[in-house]
């Protein structure tokens, strides 16, 4: 602790596009959750809203454009080392996205982008993300109703 400046969690924003039943996922290609499936996201930049974020950087991960609408969940992702050292902390804040064009393509820093139902996500359980499953769950019936 010796003068050092004391840590903050950084913020980022997750955009969860539902369309036809389905939600948009990306494969990260970089740490944290390289190679995992996950919604296209990123830090929020300062002076930017959560919803900004949100469709910038699914715009940049996958070419898809979508309205914003609200912000529905926040979860804290712990990055730690194998020794449980904690190397990043951030609270990340689920956005409801509206599709309204592009049928995704993986750029920026995403492997790959493809469309997944509830059964298809549950399929894949062991390659996701933290709470993927439970955002997607929660998005859909927000979307329905």
């Amino acid at each position: 602790m010796s003068g050092d400046p004391p840590r903050r969690p950084g913020c980022a924003a997750l955009a969860v596009v539902v369309r036809e039943g389905r939600v948009l996922l990306v494969r990260r290609a970089n740490p944290p959750d390289a190679g995992l499936w996950g919604f296209p996201g990123g830090r929020i930049e300062w002076g930017e809203t959560a919803a900004e974020a949100a469709v910038r950087e699914l715009m940049e991960e996958t070419s898809v454009s979508a309205a914003p609408g609200p912000a529905f969940r926040a979860l804290d992702a712990l990055d730690r080392a194998a020794d449980g050292t904690l190397l990043h902390h951030y609270v990340l804040v689920a956005v409801l996205c509206r599709w309204v064009s592009g049928e995704g393509v993986a750029a920026d820093d995403a492997l790959e982008a493809a469309w997944f139902s509830m059964a298809e996500i549950a399929a894949r359980r062991n390659e996701l993300s933290l709470c993927v499953d439970e955002v997607a769950e929660e998005a859909l019936r927000l979307a329905e109703g």
